[in-house]
């Protein structure tokens, strides 16, 4: 596995966590009276976080790969355009 398959699999089971942490917040704030404890209310933050990032990665990642390249209308080997 590469380094990016573990960045995609990272993301997604850290989109699993967010999840859960903030069902747990809901269902703190519905069963307690008051606010519910801090480190519940800041519990999905750190989740958060780490989906920013690699998030990020995973959308930058695709413009800065070494074999894309960038075809210009007209240029040699790119696509023409139909014709009528």
């Amino acid at each position: 596995m590469n380094a990016n398959d573990w960045i995609r699999q990272f993301h997604r089971w850290i989109s699993i966590i967010f999840t859960l942490t903030v069902i747990a917040n809901f269902a703190a704030m519905a069963l307690r009276k008051g606010l519910p404890p801090p480190w519940i209310t800041y519990a999905p933050l750190l989740p958060l976080a780490l989906l920013l990032f690699t998030g990020l990665y995973l959308f930058a990642r695709p413009y800065f790969s070494r074999d894309r390249t960038r075809r210009r209308p007209g240029s040699a080997g790119g696509e023409q355009a139909p014709s009528a």
